[in-house]
């Protein structure tokens, strides 16, 4: 298992729990930690994660990224290109030690509330609302029901030191002020917002998947099997096309826009028309059949 480790106290409670757990058990860990040299204090924090995890007796994989670097080249915020390097690395870490190799990282009730209200804030359809998810892959998250201030609790109980990132106050970051502002404000309204907000996840997850079952038999059932065009007569409903498109069309998923241009066109009166999806693809739509390419 390797443990994706900043320094913070989510991820040392994480450290902790694993490696007194992993005495009872047949778990291997290895500490990993990015250092993304954002700030001064990075090299320190990077070396504290490399000597806590030897005091503990375990190996550490320790890297250090020019993240501002790659945002630049990729033309991604600070933050996305993070979080595309750090788990660029988790995976390289994670396939080095074998194919049974699980990631786990620190994501606890609080981030997964947090997520689901930027995605909301954000506009996000059904699958954005599902939260974080307990496994996806060789990605496992064993703090998800715990509360971030009980962590830091304990950890403090217990005279266990981690770094503060003062980039977490930092209001110039949505999630920053969703978690200093908006969520003190909703739990002034709710006490327990953060498990009601995980509980909506969880049933939006559930909702998500059936309409994944629904879409794919659907799909199915439309789709010609010698020239792969999509029958569009009698068309289903909206919400049920969409996600037989999104389906049919793949990753990376079109636009919300795109998506209604081309039912709109699949179910309009004209024929012969092209739209564009994005990433080189496009459709297009004749009798009333889509075909993509």
């Amino acid at each position: 298992m390797v443990l994706a480790v900043s320094g913070g106290p989510d991820s040392t409670a994480l450290l902790h729990g694993a490696a007194a757990l992993s005495k009872d058990r047949s778990w291997r860990l290895t500490v990993a930690h990015l250092d993304h040299a954002l700030r001064a204090s990075s090299a320190h924090e990077a070396a504290a994660v490399a000597a806590a995890a030897a005091a503990m007796g375990l190996p550490a994989e320790v890297r250090r990224a020019d993240v501002a670097a790659l945002a630049a080249a990729e033309h991604r915020s600070l933050e996305d290109a993070g979080r595309q390097a750090r788990y660029r690395f988790l995976e390289e870490v994670a396939t080095g030690l074998g194919p049974g190799a699980l990631i786990a990282t620190a994501h606890t009730a609080d981030d997964a509330a947090e997520t689901i209200l930027l995605r909301l804030a954000r506009g996000s359809g059904l699958r954005g609302l599902r939260g974080i998810p307990a496994r996806r892959g060789r990605i496992v998250r064993p703090l998800l029901h715990a509360r971030r201030s009980a962590l830091r609790a304990a950890l403090d109980a217990a005279g266990i030191a981690y770094v503060t990132d003062p980039s977490n106050a930092d209001p110039a970051h949505a999630r920053n002020r969703v978690r200093g502002e908006l969520l003190p404000e909703l739990e002034r309204l709710n006490p327990a917002v953060v498990e009601a907000l995980a509980r909506f996840g969880r049933l939006a997850a559930d909702d998500d998947d059936l309409l994944d079952a629904l879409a794919a038999a659907e799909l199915a059932r439309r789709r010609d099997g010698e020239d792969g065009s999509i029958d569009w007569h009698r068309p289903p409903a909206r919400a049920l096309g969409r996600r037989v498109m999104r389906l049919a069309i793949g990753d990376p998923a079109p636009s919300a826009e795109r998506i209604e241009a081309l039912l709109d066109g699949a179910e309009g009166p004209r024929g012969g028309i092209a739209i564009e999806l994005g990433g080189g693809r496009g459709a297009s739509v004749r009798e009333r059949r889509i075909r993509l390419g």
